[in-house]
């Protein structure tokens, strides 16, 4: 799936970005969770806003699209089990979107070579970041997907609190509960046998292939702070050097891993997907240098807050089930919980 800038990973799409450690004081640490914001909000004239309002609805619809899109393609039993040639080759169209807008006549952000050994950590977290969630995809419905991916907040809370002993607020902490709570409701529900043969499932296959991306995407966060401390990097910067590494590295594994189907029997409006997909990784990768810096914090969570509900609703939609069915109770206890996170995080006292 797509990559996108300042941590949130599409493949990833997690409803809240993560920000990695911030200094609160000389003293102590606290963990942020939303994109970083400068000190003020310049005023924009109506045409910037103009922009800003278009390049979000492309960014939303880019990312919705990617994600039922790659489904209908990993529906497809000759491509189920190619997930490592699928990232490789949204490596690739990262690699190219962000070498192409960082060249001067375009120049969206200045590009800094890293050492090749040095970023191998994390171009192979970044491997497992991708590879993890299109399996769950997979071999899940879209509704347990997007909801699993929800959970890179509270696993990223956990990582940095046992490594760097960083803390949120307890009642920000009380509202994660009954989004992990949702995500078991909806996931248990969902691997359950239907009367219904037109009604979709999740594999338990699928449920694991959840929770192992939740763990390597928030392990990748918290690796992608270090690096940006480390090396003085922007998200952009890093990806640049990230995806071509990436990409290497999954072409060796893909003889390995990869079941590879008689390419010639695939029928071109299968192709035309891949190669949709690959598009709607370019634009959203485009649209986040436009949206990024005129997008606050409540208008950073509202928007990530739209494309998981989108996601959610447009997947709960097509699946066939109806709205008694107790997996929509999952539902709303993890959107009612994160909602409520988000608004303890960005409304908490600044020092």
């Amino acid at each position: 799936m797509a990559i996108k800038d300042e941590n949130e990973n599409e493949n990833s799409i997690p409803l809240l970005d993560v920000e990695a450690q911030r200094e609160a004081d000389g003293e102590g640490k606290s963990f942020d969770a939303e994109p970083p914001v400068a000190p003020s909000t310049p005023q924009i004239s109506s045409a910037a806003r103009k922009k800003f309002l278009i390049w979000t609805a492309i960014n939303m619809a880019s990312t919705i699209g990617i994600v039922f899109t790659n489904k209908a393609i990993f529906n497809d039993p000759n491509f189920k089990l190619m997930q490592t040639s699928f990232a490789c080759f949204h490596f690739i169209c990262t690699g190219l979107t962000l070498y192409v807008v960082s060249r001067p006549g375009i120049g969206a952000f200045v590009p800094k070579r890293a050492g090749i050994v040095e970023m191998l950590p994390l171009a192979f977290s970044m491997c497992l970041n991708v590879v993890l969630p299109n399996l769950s995809l997979a071999f899940s419905t879209v509704t347990v997907y997007q909801l699993c991916r929800v959970l890179l907040t509270p696993m990223t809370a956990i990582i940095n609190y046992i490594f760097y002993h960083a803390t949120i607020p307890v009642n920000a902490a009380l509202a994660l509960i009954p989004v992990c709570l949702g995500v078991g409701v909806t996931s248990y529900y969902d691997t359950k046998p239907t009367s219904n043969p037109t009604v979709e499932s999740t594999s338990l296959i699928g449920v694991m292939f959840a929770l192992s991306g939740v763990l390597a995407s928030s392990a990748y966060t918290v690796l992608i702070g270090a690096y940006h401390k480390k090396l003085s990097m922007s998200s952009s910067q890093l990806l640049l050097n990230q995806a071509p590494i990436s990409s290497v590295m999954l072409m060796f594994a893909i003889p390995i891993v990869d079941h590879i189907p008689d390419l010639s029997i695939v029928p071109q409006y299968r192709w035309a997907m891949i190669v949709m997909s690959g598009g709607f990784a370019s634009l959203i990768n485009i649209s986040q240098f436009f949206i990024v810096a005129g997008s606050g914090p409540v208008s950073s969570t509202v928007v990530g807050h739209l494309k998981t509900v989108s996601i959610v609703g447009i997947g709960w939609a097509v699946s066939g089930k109806s709205v008694t069915d107790m997996s929509a109770l999952g539902v709303v206890m993890t959107i009612g919980g994160i909602v409520v996170y988000s608004y303890i995080m960005l409304n908490r006292p600044r020092k």
